[in-house]
């Protein structure tokens, strides 16, 4: 499983206007509801709140990866999402966050889910990407980027 088949273009958006930690997960788990309704966007938040009290996703460098189990989910889904002001997300390196890629799982993934989490980490590690990532002028070119990133790497 890659991590472009996660995502569509519906779920990236470029220069989210939120201002707290909580407003960002909200818009995640609206994302990653992708209309499902509001049971299963609440349990979503849910799990992504229960998540980020065992201890931030932000991995620093403006970057965090908000993730959660659901039971509502039956497939892995992703949302990306860059935001107009960085916020706190209590990321290790004290600095704000701006880049966020989110990632819902059904209750039963394992393996599946830490290799996602690891492709991730792999994706953010690279810091020309990022920028490009931040430099990118709407959700097209975001979308772009990352399905560009993920077939790159798939190659290699």
């Amino acid at each position: 499983m890659h991590l472009i088949d996660l995502l569509a273009p519906s779920r990236v958006i470029a220069g989210a206007a939120v201002t707290s930690k909580k407003r960002l997960l909200e818009l995640l788990a609206s994302l990653l509801a992708d209309g499902r309704g509001s049971e299963v966007e609440r349990a979503i938040f849910d799990a992504l709140c229960a998540r980020e009290k065992l201890g931030s996703t932000g991995l620093g460098h403006g970057v965090a990866i908000p993730h959660g189990r659901s039971a509502h989910l039956g497939a892995a889904i992703g949302g990306f999402v860059r935001v107009a002001e960085p916020i706190d997300f209590g990321a290790p390196d004290g600095q704000p966050v701006d880049l966020f890629f989110a990632l819902g799982v059904p209750e039963h993934f394992t393996h599946q889910h830490l290799l996602l989490l690891s492709q991730l980490a792999e994706l953010f590690s690279d810091a020309a990407f990022t920028a490009r990532l931040r430099e990118a002028t709407d959700a097209d070119r975001l979308y772009a980027l990352l399905c560009d990133w993920q077939l790159h790497h798939a190659a290699a």
